[in-house]
């Protein structure tokens, strides 16, 4: 089973993820929330890789909280294949949780997935491909430098 991971709650099950955001939503429900979804990597040693995808419930105008999900990749892999990989994890995860909220009747929420990846740097040559995979998943999406689920959230836990 692949827990998530609170800063203040610890390990965490799927389901105990689930019932601490609804508790925040639930918590102030006159507030407006965005569910934002970013991941990142990090090469621990040779073709050794470890990925981080975090979860952001932000409540606009009055703070957030996120969980976050590590994965080891023990493969050889290139730096395309890498940024590949975090867009995925991040369309995966936003599938599961849409899919969890919408049986619960907080469908209406739209999830938008954070990129690590910008026009500058050794990423600005898949810009194109990766936010058309992302616009053609139905999701929009935020690239460097306003994706800080994914360069500062989750980069915080490679």
């Amino acid at each position: 089973m692949a827990y998530f991971y609170s800063q203040r709650l610890g390990k965490l099950t799927i389901d105990q993820v689930k019932t601490q955001i609804i508790k925040f939503l639930q918590s102030d429900k006159k507030s407006e929330y965005s569910f934002i979804i970013g991941s990142d990597s990090q090469k621990i040693s040779k073709n050794k890789y470890l990925f981080v995808s975090a979860l952001i419930v932000h409540r606009v105008g009055s703070g957030a909280i996120y969980f976050y999900q590590k994965k080891l990749v023990e493969q050889k892999l290139q730096f395309k294949a890498r940024i590949y990989n975090e867009a995925l994890l991040s369309l995966q995860m936003a599938e599961k949780f849409l899919k969890i909220f919408s049986q619960n009747g907080f469908g209406r929420y739209n999830f938008k997935i954070h990129l690590d990846i910008g026009h500058n740097g050794k990423t600005k040559t898949l810009v194109s491909e990766i936010t058309n995979l992302i616009k053609s998943s139905g999701y929009s999406y935020e690239i460097k430098p306003n994706s800080h689920a994914a360069s500062k959230v989750a980069d915080k836990h490679t």
